[in-house]
């Protein structure tokens, strides 16, 4: 099934519970979107390979990381991990918006 669409996302992250949206548009081997989250908004883009999805992000508050994200998709759910640098990785999972 496609990632296509409007997803939102929960992390469980050492600084706490961190709640978003993804929108996600395929082709191909890769995909294009938008995430949102208290940070504010960023463009995404990233690689599909079958029903993974990876990608990397910056943030620059509460200090600057690079977060890297790498989720599979299975229907309307979305499970998987966001690595934060020394802070290890976190869990993530999303359902279909």
């Amino acid at each position: 099934m496609s990632a296509d669409g409007a997803w939102k996302t929960t992390i469980n992250s050492p600084m706490g519970v961190q709640e978003g949206e993804l929108d996600i548009t395929t082709s191909g081997d890769s995909f294009t979107g938008t995430m949102k989250g208290r940070q504010g908004e960023q463009p995404i883009s990233g690689k599909v390979d079958g029903d993974k999805l990876t990608w990397s992000a910056s943030i620059t508050s509460p200090f600057p990381i690079t977060l890297e994200f790498t989720v599979t998709v299975n229907g309307d759910a979305m499970t998987g991990s966001v690595k934060a640098g020394a802070f290890g990785s976190s869990p993530l999972t999303g359902v279909r918006a």
